[in-house]
């Protein structure tokens, strides 16, 4: 079997270097063990009209990075456009920021076009394709486009929201259709496979029997596939942590008090203005609580060219500075606010030494935090994770805290319940989630989607055809005369 993976971001996993995100940590050690190649953008754009694909190689572990210059005349329509201000709200039910134009889309389907003409330099007749997240919906049509016959998955590192939701995205339903010239499309939670197949079933006219569609493409499964870690790795990783410096001023300057941890990057799907809300409230509550607990917030800067994470960035700077003004004292903040990011290693550390990890957002995929924050604990003496309920890990971590982020009231209840947990019960839950962790890990994660996939039939299945409706639709919102997207 040759493996390629495909996605925008791809990460050198070096260990003093911040991860930039939920896919680039969950990716990072599949790649390095079984000797996949994993193909994506070099950060790097060129210029030229004609601009064939340039790849560099360089080694990851067992296997290989193959970083991509996209093209520059497309780049910032099909990245910080339709992917980052379409897609990504739609897709965390924030239709309302949806900013885009019909150029975005175009420079979308380019340079999906682009990759693909570039993977087919890695195709050999053992190949198989496992395309990654939102940027590369239409990949697999434009790989069957240039006669690909190999079979090509898809995962989605988000969720996918309501049938309602997605309708705000122009050119939803041809993307849904692109999106079926997949083998496979491998989903976080039964409810994002749920939501999707709604589309297939209303927008597109078509059936599904058993998780399967038959469309003009062929055969496509859907099916759901839990994303993991390695839990027993980062535990190791976070006690050995303990000692690194960063780790140790953060213990010594607590002086004897507990500590809260949230680590996100600064999204509006993260919940942090009404997490710094919940923390306002509990220190005004429960007075108690003041100088006996303070929140360490890491939030890394994302996306900022984008108007709303760079008004999201200037709320939350106002919201901590108001609610340090509040509570804090000459010789205590109640938050400590920063925004830069730190290395896996590092973070295990922070992690073990709260007692509390905060993961609250208002809609997200799996948020691989949540379970970093469980692995990291001490099995003796573990903290509690206060978790949302609109997070995809709140489907296996069930024993967390549980809580509606949009509850102000409750969470900071909530958040005040953690603190004082007695430790029989704190050692019972994180080993019930322990437990969920080392059931579905980031290994099985990965054997699985692969497994199914080789297990995929690429003869030609009997055609089933869009609906004359559906077909109609799509030929009206079709770009026009003259457009070429690859």
């Amino acid at each position: 079997m040759n493996l390629v993976v495909v996605s925008n971001r791809v990460a050198r996993g070096k260990a003093n270097e911040p991860m930039t995100g939920g896919l680039a940590a969950a990716l990072l050690p599949v790649v390095e063990n079984s000797g996949a190649i994993w193909v994506g953008s070099s950060g790097r754009v060129r210029d030229g009209a004609q601009m064939e694909p340039i790849v560099e190689v360089e080694q990851l572990g067992a296997g290989a990075l193959a970083l991509l210059d996209l093209p520059a005349a497309h780049y910032a329509g099909y990245y910080e456009g339709f992917a980052n201000s379409a897609l990504w709200p739609a897709l965390h039910s924030r239709s309302d920021l949806i900013r885009v134009s019909h150029d975005d889309y175009t420079s979308y389907r380019e340079v999906n076009g682009f990759v693909a003409r570039a993977l087919l330099r890695f195709q050999k007749p053992d190949t198989l394709f496992w395309i990654q997240d939102y940027h590369f919906l239409s990949l697999g049509a434009e790989l069957r486009g240039l006669d690909v016959k190999s079979p090509i998955g898809f995962f989605l590192h988000t969720p996918w929201p309501a049938r309602g939701v997605i309708d705000s995205v122009p050119h939803h339903r041809e993307l849904v259709e692109a999106m079926l010239a997949y083998d496979l499309i491998g989903f976080q939670t039964a409810e994002d496979c749920e939501n999707f197949a709604s589309c297939v079933r209303v927008d597109l006219g078509l059936k599904i029997r058993d998780g399967v569609v038959k469309s003009r493409h062929g055969r496509t499964r859907l099916a759901v596939f839990p994303i993991g870690i390695d839990a027993d790795k980062f535990a190791q990783s976070a006690a050995k942590a303990i000692s690194h410096p960063d780790v140790s001023r953060l213990r010594r300057s607590l002086h004897g008090e507990k500590l809260a941890i949230g680590v996100d990057r600064l999204d509006y799907s993260k919940g942090l203005v009404n997490r710094i809300n919940a923390f306002d409230r509990m220190w005004s509550t429960h007075p108690g609580l003041l100088r006996g607990v303070s929140l360490l917030q890491i939030a890394t800067p994302s996306r900022e060219s984008i108007e709303a994470y760079g008004n999201l960035q200037s709320e939350v700077a106002r919201l901590v500075s108001e609610v340090n003004g509040r509570h804090g004292e000459v010789d205590w903040t109640p938050i400590r606010y920063l925004n830069k990011g730190f290395g896996q290693s590092v973070l295990a550390g922070l992690y073990r030494t709260a007692q509390v990890g905060v993961v609250t957002p208002l809609n997200d995929g799996m948020n691989l935090v949540a379970k970093e924050y469980v692995a990291a604990q001490s099995p003796v003496d573990p903290g509690v994770l206060v978790l949302s309920k609109f997070a995809g890990a709140a489907d296996e971590l069930d024993t967390a805290l549980l809580v509606n982020p949009h509850d102000i009231d409750g969470m900071a209840r909530t958040i005040a319940m953690a603190l004082s947990m007695p430790l029989n019960e704190r050692r019972l839950r994180y080993e019930a989630m322990m437990a969920k962790l080392h059931r579905h890990s980031i290994q099985q994660w990965f054997a699985d989607f692969v497994d199914s996939l080789q297990d995929t039939d690429i003869d030609e299945p009997e055609i089933e055809p869009l609906p004359a409706a559906t077909a109609g639709l799509l030929a009206q919102r079709s770009a026009p005369p003259g457009t070429r997207y690859h």
